[in-house]
């Protein structure tokens, strides 16, 4: 019987859709691992997740079968068997599964049994359920093998318990979320420990897709709960892990215990890694953005320069008459600082062109947000005939406060490709803003600090389409604001709840929810943007635009 073994956590990224790429890398793993018993992948690993819709492709279940046996056939050569991620198809049902390759063969495979179907999730929608699944005997082990939700909720586990499992093995594609890393280890997984007493493996993935990214922070568990090993977030690493069996079963010798990132830092990293790859992926040879002086545009741009290199970041100011000097020199200072190249476009003349051309319709009409919006479309205009001229990707600037309420303007400043802070509230680009002012981040490819001039942190914030503008002209301080959209947004909570809780004007929580709800067609229309919370705009909250219910 087997007494020790040796098993490699792959944490690594994946291409969704790029079997060959996935495939390769795979084999790249294995090969820098000869010695090893098992070396295990995360979920999905072959196809990527979450492949969504493009996985009802026939061919790409075709070739994910293919690959497998590929893969499978890698292993006649008497090295390390593979845990790999893919699909299977039978008749018309497709499956997420897990699939061992050993000794030339595909020796087993399991099916997810638990399909999640909430928040950025819908599984049920391209997958079938898996039976409750069997252990699998192998080298004389009897391994649980749950496949991500499945070790979320205890039946699965619990079987596999039942079973004479001596070690679960569950490999997963859990997105990053604020606060996500330690529940996984310290309340989830540490509670399947505790509930079967058995040893546990938790693999996770890295990397952007689209609106998500995956920070990784793999970890082991020993049966008594106590870690002895954590990866590294947001990084690619390869643990090599030494296992031995026991009176009491098997249990993992100690390693190496990563400290993970604390906030605002976790929040900054995922920014700059889901724009990494959002704009490599789709291969983009850069972004431009405009740079307004504001806090918005600049951590912006230092995102981007952290994430792409300055050379791959271009800032436009687009200055009108109602741009003041310090915005002007804040906006340089800024550039200056990141190291990124900076251009000034002034929009009075196509201003005065718009003026002109409505005159005539616009005669026995006050000046009014018509106006403010006509200024800011230009600028979208002309970020775009750059971006079309030259290609790089128009990033976006609105935070979660502007776009909760609807303070952005529909084919102006909204127009773009990608937006880092479409799930920062106000208060979260304050924090960033200044963490990063003060630190270089760990996977940064532009390591200078400070980012930007203090004045951009410390003055009101103001869109500047008109004179002496502030944000809170309009809008109550966002102190306040976050907390009610916080409440509103995340906890589903009524406006009654929110005074009841804060103690804010009644009148004040209405009319921000009445902005909430009518901002939806808007928030439709919007790039895609990284989430960070429990429940971004768009793959978690799914509001109808056109309804008639209010709490109050």
């Amino acid at each position: 019987m087997t007494q020790k073994l040796t098993i490699v956590l792959a944490q690594m990224t994946q291409v969704v859709g790029d079997l060959a790429a996935n495939a390769d890398a795979m084999r790249a793993i294995r090969a820098r691992h000869q010695g090893a018993d098992l070396i295990l992948y995360p979920e999905l690993q072959l196809i990527g997740y979450p492949p969504e819709d493009l996985v009802l492709k026939p061919a790409l279940a075709e070739r994910a079968a293919t690959m497998l046996a590929e893969l499978a056939a890698d292993t006649a050569d008497g090295g390390p068997a593979m845990l790999v991620g893919s699909v299977e198809r039978e008749g018309d049902a497709l499956y997420n599964i897990v699939a061992l390759l050993d000794g030339g063969e595909i020796v087993a495979t399991r099916r997810k049994h638990e399909l999640p179907n909430y928040g950025t999730f819908d599984e049920k929608r391209v997958f079938a359920p898996g039976p409750l699944p069997d252990i699998v005997a192998w080298r004389g082990v009897k391994l649980g093998l749950p496949i991500c939700e499945d070790g979320w909720l205890p039946t699965v586990s619990r079987h596999l318990a039942d079973q004479g499992a001596e070690l679960l093995i569950s490999v997963n594609g859990s997105p990053y979320e604020i606060d996500k890393d330690e529940r996984r280890l310290t309340q989830v997984f540490a509670g399947r420990v505790a509930e079967t007493g058995l040893p546990l493996i938790f693999l996770n993935r890295i990397g952007g897709q689209d609106e998500l990214v995956f920070d990784g922070c793999s970890f082991v568990l020993n049966a008594d709960g106590r870690a002895a090993h954590r990866l590294v977030d947001w990084e690619a690493e390869e643990r090599v892990t030494r296992w031995s069996k026991g009176p009491n079963g098997w249990a993992c010798d100690s390693g190496a215990i990563a400290e993970w990132e604390a906030h605002p830092a976790d929040i900054y990293s995922a920014m700059v890694i889901s724009l990494r790859d959002y704009v490599e992926r789709n291969r983009f040879p850069g972004v431009v953005l405009g740079l307004s002086g504001g806090i918005d545009s600049a951590i912006c741009a230092a995102i981007a320069a952290d994430a792409l290199g300055p050379d791959k970041v271009w800032c436009v100011m687009m200055p009108s008459r109602f741009t003041s000097q310090a915005s002007l020199d804040d906006a340089a200072g800024c550039a200056q600082m990141i190291g990124c190249r900076l251009d000034t476009i002034a929009i009075s003349p196509a201003v005065e062109a718009f003026d002109a051309m409505l005159a005539g319709s616009f005669a026995d009409k006050d000046v009014d947000i018509t106006e403010e919006n006509v200024q800011s479309r230009i600028r979208g205009v002309t970020l775009m005939a750059l971006s079309n001229k030259f290609g790089p990707m128009l990033l976006t600037t609105g935070n979660k406060s502007e776009m909760s309420v609807g303070y952005a303007t529909i084919y102006g400043d909204m127009a773009g490709g990608y937006n880092p802070l479409k799930d920062a509230y106000k208060l979260t680009v304050f924090a960033v803003s200044k963490w990063r002012n003060e630190n270089v981040p760990r996977l940064s490819r532009n390591p200078v600090t400070p980012v930007m001039p203090d004045s951009i942190i410390t003055k009101p914030p103001s869109a500047e389409l008109r004179p002496d503008q502030k944000d809170e002209d309009s809008l109550p301080p966002y102190a306040d604001l976050d907390r009610m959209l916080h409440m509103l947004v995340e906890e589903e909570a009524s406006v009654d709840d929110v005074v009841a809780k804060y103690g804010f004007d009644r009148d004040a929580v209405v009319r921000i929810e009445r902005l909430l709800m009518l901002a939806e067609y808007k928030r439709r229309q919007a790039p895609p943007g990284v989430k960070l919370s429990t429940r971004n705009f768009g793959r978690d909250r799914r509001y109808p635009i056109t309804h008639g219910f209010r709490t109050a």
